[in-house]
This record gives C-alpha cells, sequence and structure tokens, in this order.
C-alpha cells in the first residue's frame, strides 16, 4: 500500500496490461480477418485459425504486435497480407 501511496505522490502512474490469454493458453489468428482466439498449449489450433508468425505475437492487448495484426491477417497459405474487414 504505501508503494502505491508513493507512486501516486510522486506522480507515477501504474499501467496494467491486459493479457491476451490466461495462462496454459496460447493466441491464435483467424485465417482472412482480424478475429483470434486462444487455445490451450497442448492443443493445435481449430480449423480456420493459424499460429502467429514467430516473433510477432501479441502478448498484451494494445501491445505493437496487436496493433499491427488489427490490420493484417494470414491468407490461406501463411502469407501476411491487409485484412478484408480492417476499417
Amino acid at each position: 500500500m504505501a508503494g502505491l501511496a508513493a507512486a501516486l505522490l510522486t506522480g507515477c502512474s501504474l499501467q496494467i496490461e491486459e493479457a491476451m490469454c490466461g495462462d496454459g493458453e496460447y493466441p491464435v489468428l483467424a485465417v482472412g480477418s482480424t478475429g483470434g482466439s486462444c487455445v490451450p498449449n497442448v492443443e493445435e489450433p481449430p480449423a480456420g485459425y493459424a499460429r502467429y508468425p514467430e516473433g510477432k505475437v501479441p502478448e498484451h492487448v494494445g501491445d505493437e504486435w496487436d496493433t499491427y495484426w488489427s490490420t493484417r491477417t494470414l491468407d490461406g497459405r501463411g502469407n501476411v497480407v491487409a485484412a478484408p474487414d480492417a476499417g
């Protein structure tokens, strides 16, 4: 509690980042759209979903890769393309 009070008094802001998925899960991208889901670590992505390319996996809502994938998706061959539903 003292740490929170000190942060408030010194003008520091606390930023809480929301994880893309819960413990034991990983994010997957809907092929052909900007949608996504979370899959248990022990399972493969369901039909119509794919793993994000290595190094381009969003970890928190609003992070660099979450923003990147808001306008891009994967086509059926795994190529990064402009998302048809990105507005």
